[in-house]
């Protein structure tokens, strides 16, 4: 164990701050060493793939139906060269959990992940603002209920709870109060469009109170941009952040010190996530063998990079024609991805709660191994459990013949898994249970065993 080489370091900064690497990528990011590394990944300098807005994805119905939304964000994920972004970007949608379920509107969905998105790596203080008026969001805590004479106090108990200072850090009054600040806060639906619906933020004046407030000491006729100023310029802010930060990107559990040293760096930067991430990369901690495979792969993390790391991702982008709807047999590995990450405990744009998805030990358990466990299927046999198998074509990744061996010795790097003799030996053991029956029954026996082994849930 232990990152010796900048190879290693890159590899790592690429599972964790972005979508996994295929050797070429890794190649691309590694070239000039680890610092050069990490300006190439925070300064996007990839150009970015033309990859198809969600208006492509509009069903039948003529409406954006929500498996479509997530196939259009499987499709990003998948393709996109900006990994950092939409790496950010699904670490915000767990930040402010919302859900299609409520919401209702798959269109607003899209709009809110493209928010995220946007201002993924910018300063929090945007990224809160942009969201506490999204039209999802509104809706998705209640906010368009929230009037002068009947303030509704989910979205100011939450801004504070989850978004931002964490409990214990406000009080019941705080809450009521803030919640008069938000109210009027509102949205306007717009039917038709590319998307069947949509809508956007309204404020609506008459029913804001405009009475005085005091929100954690400060007193005024306070608006929501107030309180959501009050709110990031509070140390707890910055510190819960970077809490929840690193146990996402870094290791679980920093002690507190790790923790206000990075968040005294965020608050110094005006809460800019960009410098945040910097820090963080280029940072003993992140190096360290205590960080190295200590974070347990999501949905995402299991699935999006085995299918960029084949190259899916790459040649799904490049196969898309350019306008018109998207033929179904094209999203084929998009649609795959989804349901396989929603069988595993995680369904984009669907979380189980407000709080988000709980991660780390909670992704695995007896019913999600055995879903990453057939993924091997997916991707190289006829799939199973009623999703369908993408059959890749094993053969290509071999320059030399499709023995036992090399099979799963190929498959171990391809797929970055850090298999140790044991495993290798089972996992070439069990391709020559399919040495008969061609090359990709040999294939979807070794990576089962890859996909099964501890040390391949952890990235």
């Amino acid at each position: 164990m232990g990152l010796a080489t900048d190879r290693e370091k890159t590899a790592h900064l690429l599972r964790r701050f972005g979508l996994g690497a295929s050797v070429e990528e890794l190649d691309f990011y590694s070239e000039g060493g680890y610092a050069r590394a990490v300006d190439r990944l925070l300064g996007e300098s990839a150009e970015e793939a033309p990859l198809p807005d969600a208006a492509r994805f509009v069903g039948a119905n003529g409406r954006l139906n929500p498996p479509d939304a997530v196939a259009w964000w499987v499709v990003r994920l998948l393709g996109t060269r900006r990994v950092l972004r939409e790496k950010l970007t699904v670490f915000w949608h767990n930040h402010f959990a919302t859900s299609v379920v409520k919401v209702g509107a798959a269109p607003l969905m899209v709009a809110q992940i493209e928010t995220l998105r946007r201002l993924a790596l910018g300063p929090f203080e945007d990224l809160l603002l942009a969201v506490s008026r999204d039209p999802a969001m509104v809706v998705w805590l209640d906010n368009a209920q929230n009037v002068k004479g009947k303030p509704n106090e989910n979205f100011a108990r939450e801004v504070m709870e989850l978004f931002t200072m964490g409990i214990g850090h406000y009080n019941e009054e705080d809450v009521r109060e803030a919640a008069r600040a938000f109210t009027g806060w509102s949205l306007r639906r717009i039917p038709g469009g590319p998307l069947g619906v949509s809508a956007q933020f309204l404020y609506r004046r008459a029913a804001h109170d405009d009475g005085e407030k005091t929100v954690l000491g400060t007193k005024g006729d306070l608006g929501g941009e107030d309180v959501i100023r009050l709110l990031c310029q509070r140390p707890e802010t910055s510190r819960r952040l970077v809490r929840k930060f690193f146990a996402w990107f870094v290791r679980p559990n920093p002690d507190d010190a790790t923790v206000e040293r990075f968040a005294k760096v965020y608050r110094e930067s005006g809460l800019n996530t960009l410098a945040l991430v910097r820090a963080v990369v280029l940072s003993p901690e992140f190096l360290s063998p205590q960080a190295e495979r200590a974070v347990v792969k999501s949905p995402v993390d299991f699935v999006i990079p085995t299918l960029r790391q084949l190259g899916v991702g790459e040649r799904l982008a490049q196969s898309l024609p350019p306008e018109g709807q998207l033929p179904r047999r094209l999203l084929l590995p998009a649609l795959a991805a989804g349901q396989a990450m929603r069988a595993m405990g995680m369904a984009l744009l669907a979380p189980p709660d407000v709080s988000g998805w709980e991660g780390g030990p909670a992704w695995i358990s007896s019913a999600t191994m055995a879903e990453r466990i057939r993924w091997a299927s997916t991707l190289f046999g006829s799939g199973g459990g009623g999703r369908p198998g993408l059959r890749y074509p094993a053969e290509s990744l071999l320059e030399a013949e499709a023995t036992p061996s090399a099979v799963a010795a190929r498959l171990s790097e391809v797929f970055d898994a850090p298999a140790d003799p044991e495993t290798l030996s089972l996992a070439t053991q069990a391709a020559a249970t399919k040495k008969g029956s061609g090359t990709n029954a040999m294939a979807e026996a070794a990576a089962q065993v890859l996909f099964a082994s501890p040390a391949f849930q952890y990235c």
